[in-house]
């Protein structure tokens, strides 16, 4: 079927077409345009996600439009509404204003939605022509799911009229239920503890799903801010798309999260996964991406029956607003709505003057092409930031003569936000921006107590980044997809070696799989080897101190210092304060050898000019990538 097609299909007496459109986890981005790198980018924005839902709009009368979460933080603009123009009494939120511009039906709660407090999260959401939805955050917890008082409604009611294939109008009452990962409550901790609670999200939906019905509802729809993970529900799964799916009561899923395409190719098929029909469990799902990549699209042959209507028919995609060219260039397939974009266009001149601010000079670029197989100046730089402020803050307490040392991860690095997702800051002079981009989340600096046994497997945890590697291995794939950069902790102020051959201790998920498994080899501190008894302090972010990303020796417990100073104003304000001593030295670490052994890198396309930071490690190019990445090769 074309992009903008009309969907025909074959309706019989009392059946009849309903299309659901779906953005997902737009993060701030409305104009097309990457703040990081002051330019326009065509791949992005839900000014052009506007376009593709008036014409997709303009072929199917019956049309619904949710969003599933993640619109309120993301990029500098939302910095800026949130920490320089602020959000106050009677202000609007120019997202929700462009948002307002689309007529959206519904939109479900996702956990960056809690970033900057909830305040601020009420203030944006009071200017919205649309109602929001969440039915596993509450502000305290009743005695059974459906006492509780939640932030916002738990479901939504809409009544609609659909025509069927005889020219017939019939009414339907449609139920949307929202719910978001539990692991929010970690995640911002500083902003909901003592203030918030939430649950399982599949406890939630079995508990509000009879009300609903019992409403009248003859479809449910679920905004699920969750991806598509595990098929086996465990009580607090972040990822939770494919247990959902299984709930009677069910109709339709509307996944986000984890920033994939659903429909595609990224997903393998499974018994209950179904990327060709785009169906989980039978069910008719879909995912569109981030920042406005895609409008998801189901299309569902509803039946009337006595007992109200059923799904008969579906088809599930997700349009792109954009696509590669042959020589890798992204072109757009649909302008921005005029609309939308006037909407936020006054906040965007203000974004772009406020990033564009100079705030100082490096004589050498940072970038993190190599983030992830090197100890590289742009994730040492935010680790020394961090460290110096945990020392100032400790300086003549009880913690002051404790080793420091301090855990920064490469924040951009690929994966499957794409190629041009790495930092690349050039030498000269520095603006918020270039801030910005060394450090994209809100977060502000915590200090742990952990001791050398939790070290050792704080870096245990870190390596799940790579794929275990036979030795011998001839240009084995070296990075475990799964694993997100933001996890890729490496702890300044130690040495270590990093045993490819071993099994990851860890999962994906922070689990604990092979007890006897270790792949971190030669462990040090100031050349002597880590005492697994001694204490140690660890400078970190808000989001890893207290559990995001289930590392050990992190949780609210271990906190020695909190700060209100984020992590991204500790790094403005180590670079405006030009050469500080360094506070710590750097993460002196490796592969282990593996004689006669290959892996295969891919980084941004870039990357060629920052082989210094590569250095250390026998890299070679490697011949042809996916489109906008360049692979090397690492002779272990």
């Amino acid at each position: 079927m074309g992009l903008f097609a009309p969907f025909h299909p074959p309706l019989q007496p009392k059946q009849a077409h309903l299309r659901i459109l779906e953005t997902t986890d737009l993060h701030v981005h409305v104009t097309p345009y990457d703040y990081y790198n002051d330019r326009p980018d065509p791949t992005v924005g839900l000014a052009q996600c506007g376009t593709l839902i008036d014409r997709l709009r303009s072929t199917a009368p019956n049309c619904l439009l949710f969003d599933n979460g993640d619109f309120l933080q993301g990029n500098p603009m939302g910095d800026f509404i949130a920490y320089v123009r602020g959000m106050g009494p009677g202000q609007r939120h120019p997202v929700i204003e462009a948002m307002n511009t689309l007529g959206y039906d519904g939109a479900a709660l996702g956990n960056h939605e809690f970033n900057y407090g909830l305040d601020y999260l009420l203030q944006s959401l009071s200017g919205a022509n649309f109602p929001s939805v969440c039915a596993n955050l509450m502000l305290s917890e009743g005695g059974t799911v459906r006492n509780d008082r939640l932030l916002t409604n738990p479901y939504l009611l809409l009544d609609r009229t659909l025509t069927d294939g005889l020219g017939i109008a019939h009414p339907i009452r449609i139920g949307v239920i929202g719910l978001l990962p539990p692991q929010v409550m970690i995640w911002d901790h500083k902003h909901l503890h003592g203030k918030a609670v939430t649950r399982d999200m599949i406890e939630a939906a079995r508990a509000w799903l009879p009300q609903i019905r019992e409403a009248g509802a003859d479809l449910v729809i679920a905004l699920a801010h969750s991806g598509i993970g595990p098929s086996h529900h465990a009580d607090g799964m972040e990822n939770a798309a494919v247990p959902l799916a299984r709930i009677d009561g069910i109709d339709v899923l509307l996944t986000g999260h984890t920033h994939q395409i659903f429909p595609s190719a990224q997903f393998r098929p499974s018994a209950d996964v179904d990327p060709s029909n785009g169906t989980i469990c039978g069910k008719p799902a879909v995912m569109a991406g981030f920042w406005g990549s895609h409008v998801g699209v189901v299309d569902l042959v509803l039946e009337r029956r006595e007992g109200g209507w059923r799904v008969a028919g579906s088809t599930s995609r997700a349009e792109p607003i954009a696509r590669t060219s042959a020589t890798g260039a992204p072109q757009a397939l649909v302008a921005g709505k005029a609309e939308t974009l006037n909407a936020v266009a006054k906040i965007h001149a203000q974004t772009l003057h406020y990033v564009r601010r100079p705030v100082g000079r490096r004589a050498t670029p940072l970038s993190t092409y190599f983030s992830q197989v090197a100890d590289t100046p742009a994730v040492r730089l935010v680790a020394e930031a961090q460290a110096q402020v945990v020392a100032k803050a400790l300086s003549g307490t009880r913690w002051a003569d404790l080793p420091l040392l301090s855990a920064a991860a490469p924040l951009k690095a690929g994966g499957p936000t794409g190629p041009q997702y790495y930092s690349d800051v050039p030498a000269g002079d520095l603006a918020i921006r270039h801030i910005a981009d060394l450090y994209v989340f809100p977060n502000v600096v915590r200090a742990l107590k952990i001791t050398g046994a939790e070290l050792a497997d704080w870096l245990e945890r870190a390596a799940g980044m790579f794929n275990r590697i036979a030795p011998g291995a001839a240009d084995a794939r070296l990075l475990n997809p799964d694993f997100p950069s933001y996890n890729f902790d490496l702890i300044w102020g130690v040495g270590f070696e990093i045993d490819l051959s071993q099994p990851s201790r860890f999962t994906e998920a922070g689990q604990l799989a092979e007890p006897a498994a270790r792949r971190i080899m030669n462990l040090t501190f100031e050349g002597k080897p880590v005492d697994m008894q001694a204490d140690y302090v660890i400078a970190t972010n808000d989001y890893r101190a207290h559990g995001g990303g289930a590392f050990p020796g992190t949780g609210g417990g271990k906190v020695i210092h909190e700060t209100t100073l984020r992590n991204r104003d500790a790094l403005l304000n180590l670079i405006r304060g030009g050469d500080v001593p360094a506070c710590l030295p750097a993460a002196t670490w490796s592969f282990a050898p593996l004689p006669g052994t290959t892996v295969l890198f891919d980084t941004g396309s870039e990357s060629a000019a920052h082989l210094a930071d590569a250095a250390a490690l026998r890299i070679e190019p490697a011949g042809t990538a996916p489109v906008g990445f360049q692979r090397y090769r690492i002779r272990l």
